[in-house]
């Protein structure tokens, strides 16, 4: 009988995964079903262009079915995994039918959800920044705003809707900040009401300096490089909480926005932290060095989900440059493990980090040792991140999008057509989307 092979996740470490297992299993070696909630896979590294407007939604996703040819594809949210009877449980993200999988190897690689630690206000009053329909809904969010302040009497709350805030000085929170400076010097002139000098943009961040897990230079560069574009950088600046006025700063003041963006920390799926397993940081699925899982054979994690040891005694960053690499070596060793050969560790080198600020500057840190900013480093970005995207028909859309937007402003269409939940829990009492929409 064929080995059945389980992958949880559809992002870049589960499809890494999949593909390889599909170039090589043999015939009627094993069967491989991958399941993710949604259809597509989203290139995350170009999500901040889709908050600001500068790409189109569909140009950075890529449907899972036509990335798979021999993996089954089950659209559903995991509910539950019990290890002891080596079965799965999934909801049909659609239909809401039940589904239990059973499997002999089951691959983990449900990434990461938004987490506010438990501060007073966050969830209530943040756009989290992670997924596709989060940058929609910042898109449409900010534009409200603008829509609002342009016929206000008042002026404290009209300065409370053009303050944006966003918190988390990571790759995100600093990207996201850029290019939505970046839509406002393109789109403010729509606004004859609104003056350009009062729309005002911080970027909040608790560590000492922005990008603060990085090569030495490139977090330093980043803030001096928002900061010349007016966005006014607050390090060393913790979180308390928020409230209907705004976001308040831990021995600090209150920052009074209607809009706070909130990319400042990540943890595990919560269905990762309901295993009975060990966990390490902030409640990832602790691995070998092979993938595997220790005390549980045949169950392997990576990804954004798993704390992996490196070489070094270091754990595996979580970024997508390390995912894409960890799952193929993760699915040679499944394949090893079937075969009854000895599995490899995982050992990669970065090749360097990157970070688009907009206004066509960047940052790289090049292997530990060279820096390079501005433009060049633009101009690297850009090129990476576009021949890293699948399909040459994504590649052409972007590069096309890209074209367009060194020549025509930004779109301030507003499309209210949010899920229901985020149409209902627009921050700063912007108003939902008419009930009929919601059904889109």
């Amino acid at each position: 009988m064929a080995s059945r092979i389980l992958i949880l996740g559809g992002g870049f470490a589960g499809i890494a995964a999949a593909r390889r297992l599909e170039k090589s299993l043999r015939a009627d070696e094993a069967t491989v079903t991958l399941v993710s909630r949604e259809n597509y896979s989203l290139f995350t590294p170009m999500l901040p262009e889709i908050g600001s407007g500068n790409l189109e939604t569909r140009h950075v996703v890529t449907p899972i079915r036509a990335q798979l040819s021999r993996t089954t594809f089950v659209l559903g949210n995991v509910r539950a995994i019990d290890l002891a009877a080596k079965t799965v449980d999934v909801e049909h993200v659609i239909a809401r039918s039940k589904q239990t999988l059973e499997y002999d190897q089951l691959v983990i690689a449900l990434g990461s959800v938004n987490s506010t630690f438990g501060l007073p206000g966050i969830d209530e009053r943040s756009i989290p920044y992670k997924t596709l329909e989060d940058a929609d809904r910042l898109r449409n969010h900010v534009i409200a705003m603008l829509e609002m302040a342009a016929v206000t009497t008042d002026p404290d709350e009209r300065r409370r809707l053009l303050r944006f805030v966003f918190v988390g000085g990571g790759f995100t929170g600093v990207e996201a900040a850029g290019e939505m400076a970046d839509f406002f010097r393109s789109s403010i002139h729509f606004y004859p009401t609104i003056d350009p000098l009062d729309v005002e943009v911080y970027l909040v961040e608790g560590g000492k300096k922005l990008l603060p897990d990085l090569q030495a230079g490139m977090g330093e560069y980043s803030a001096r490089a928002l900061s010349r574009r007016g966005i006014r950088v607050m390090t060393e600046s913790l979180v308390a909480g928020a409230d209907d006025d705004g976001l308040q700063i831990k021995d600090g003041p209150k920052i009074e926005t209607r809009t706070i963006v909130w990319s400042a920390g990540v943890k595990p799926s919560p269905v990762v932290a309901a295993l009975p397993i060990g966990t390490g940081r902030g409640g990832s699925i602790i691995t070998n060095a092979d993938f595997s899982v220790p005390n549980y054979p045949g169950v392997w994690a990576l990804g954004d989900c798993a704390s992996i040891p490196a070489p070094d005694g270091s754990k595996v960053a979580a970024t997508a440059q390390h995912a894409i690499r960890e799952g193929p070596v993760l699915a040679d060793n499944v394949l090893a493990t079937l075969r009854g050969v000895p599995t490899k560790a995982f050992d990669y080198r970065s090749l360097g980090m990157m970070a688009s600020l907009g206004a066509r500057r960047g940052v790289a840190g090049l292997q530990g040792k060279f820096l390079l900013t501005g433009f060049p480093a633009w101009v690297l970005w850009r090129t990476y991140y576009l021949l890293r995207l699948p399909g040459l028909d994504r590649r052409a859309r972007v590069a096309f999008d890209w074209t367009l937007g060194l020549i025509f402003p930004r779109d301030i269409a507003e499309l209210r057509v949010y899920a229901h939940a985020a149409s209902t829990q627009t921050p700063g009492g912007a108003e939902p989307a008419p009930a009929a929409l919601d059904t889109l």
